[in-house]
């Protein structure tokens, strides 16, 4: 049977008149790949915000593996287990591959710079972990923002578009890590545009639209859906749905 690790019930999240989250309620199982899809404005980054800290629910609870971590701090729920990436990664560009790795905060009984090495590697981009951040393609920033999420040893991990701008060698690079990782236990859930990365990774896919939870089911099911078509096009008799 499986067990619930990431769970969110009736969150809502406002921004004066407009309601981005209107009481979204989904759990993510422990080991599950999970994929957010939704029309622009749908309120897919807003509930990534909402789930990590960045935002304060106005309603609704955040559970994770059992704790209530509703309204924590950002660096608290990451401290917790639950990392996350950017959709534009941004590292520190006066700073080497390396330094940014480091700058993250690990546990204690970690060996920052043993750790840092052993991503770096498991990455691909040791070879240029000396190098100045600013000069990384915008495929290997990605990779440096997971690598910097990893330092923290997190049990989930939410990834906003980890292919968006990314070269397709680059990209099936990515998906193969986030695969291994997967098998080593990690869960995620990832926003991605890309119905055709999407397919290729996720055991489950939820629909938002217009700040709410409409669908979920697996990349098929939800495929054909007329809900999700509707969502999409307008319309649940047109003929092609971007998914």
């Amino acid at each position: 049977m499986s067990e619930t690790l990431l769970q969110t019930d009736g969150l809502t999240k406002r921004f004066g008149a407009l309601t981005a989250n209107d009481e979204i309620t989904l759990g993510v199982d422990r080991g599950e790949i999970r994929g957010l899809i939704g029309p622009n404005g749908s309120g897919k980054t807003t509930f990534f915000n909402s789930l990590t800290g960045f935002y304060t629910p106005d309603e609704g609870t955040v559970t994770f593996d059992g704790t209530d971590i509703t309204g924590w701090e950002s660096h608290r729920i990451a401290r917790e287990g639950v990392g996350r990436t950017f959709q534009i990664a941004a590292p520190f560009g006066n700073m080497t591959v390396r330094q940014n790795m480091l700058a993250v905060q690990t546990p204690k009984s970690v060996d920052e710079h043993e750790r840092a090495q052993e991503i770096l590697e498991f990455l691909d981009i040791d070879h240029i972990a000396d190098d100045d951040a600013s000069g990384m393609s915008g495929g290997q920033k990605k990779l440096l923002g997971l690598g910097r999420v990893l330092m923290l040893d997190p049990e989930c991990i939410l990834l906003d578009e980890p292919t968006a701008g990314v070269n397709p060698a680059l990209a099936d690079r990515i998906l193969e890590h986030l695969r291994e990782l997967n098998d080593r236990g990690t869960t995620f859930m990832i926003i991605e545009h890309d119905m055709d990365v999407l397919k290729q990774i996720v055991d489950t896919v939820s629909v938002l639209d217009q700040g709410r939870h409409i669908v979920q089911g697996t990349f098929e099911e939800v495929s054909t859906d007329d809900r999700v078509r509707e969502a999409y096009l307008g319309s649940a008799d047109d003929d092609e749905v971007p998914v």
